[in-house]
């Protein structure tokens, strides 16, 4: 029997993969034609920009952060127990993935004008603050993070760990010991997401935090406000420093924990 030739098939994959990885490449390479390294500088040196872009750094850190706290174990949950209610759980999960991100920032300020919500304003300032634009950017981050985290604990092998509580191990040992070492990749990949989510939120951090400068303007709302008044070459400028900005920092993500945790 003659050996199949495989490079049809594979000819195929690459042009069908291609073609997507080729409008990606043309969109960063259209955005950098329209722009240069003296527009990115005079970009920086303009205060409200610094601003926006310190403020994107510290809410996406926090959100991604946040996020993951509460992925891990969301999604250790729905991967190895089985409990009541456990369908309206994944369902309600999944609402800030399918729910148009406009919608998911009117919810939050509603809620946030509900009596409840206007309590905990008399306690610490929310709605059209720093905190608003954190809550907006976790809220549709943590939902990316929980089901990335889900899956990772699925491909995992519950073998090791109930031989770990066999040894004498409670759950929360060998959770800690065996199963977070072992799902080390798919943190760093919800991590990753999570951010990445985050940084480049628009729709509910414009409608639940607003555009004010120096108060809750990020980059992505800094692009809308430089269209909004016809500044098309500093919003391109602004852009490519948050794809720069971005490919730096998750980069970074990779390397840290490729170094330190042996991914």
């Amino acid at each position: 029997m003659k050996p199949r030739r495989d490079w049809p098939f594979f000819l195929g994959l690459a042009l069908l993969g291609g073609m997507y990885a080729g409008l990606i490449l043309a969109m960063l390479v259209a955005d950098a034609a329209s722009t240069s390294p003296e527009h990115l500088l005079a970009a920086l040196r303009v205060p409200e920009i610094r601003a926006a872009l310190w403020l994107s750094l510290l809410s996406s850190s926090s959100a991604s952060i946040l996020a993951i706290w509460v992925a891990v174990p969301l999604g250790y949950l729905l991967a190895r127990t089985a409990f009541p209610g456990q369908r309206l759980l994944e369902t309600l999960l999944e609402v800030p993935v399918v729910l148009p991100p406009l919608v998911v920032g009117l919810s939050l300020l509603i809620l946030f004008q509900s009596a409840p919500g206007r309590a905990l304003q008399d306690v610490v300032t929310i709605t059209y603050a720093v905190p608003a634009v954190v809550l907006a950017q976790f809220t549709i981050a943590a939902a990316f993070a929980t089901r990335t985290m889900r899956n990772t604990f699925e491909q995992l092998s519950p073998r090791t760990e109930q031989i770990a509580r066999s040894l004498g191990c409670t759950r929360a040992m060998a959770f800690r010991r065996i199963t977070l070492p072992e799902a080390r990749r798919g943190i760093l990949a919800a991590l990753t997401l999570a951010w990445a989510r985050s940084v480049g939120e628009f729709g509910p951090v414009l409608i639940f935090a607003g555009v004010t400068r120096y108060r809750t303007e990020v980059l992505p709302t800094t692009v809308f406000l430089e269209l909004s008044v016809g500044n098309i070459e500093t919003a391109v400028a602004v852009s490519m420093l948050l794809i720069v900005v971005s490919a730096a920092v998750l980069g970074l993500l990779r390397w840290a924990f490729g170094t330190h945790a042996g991914v």
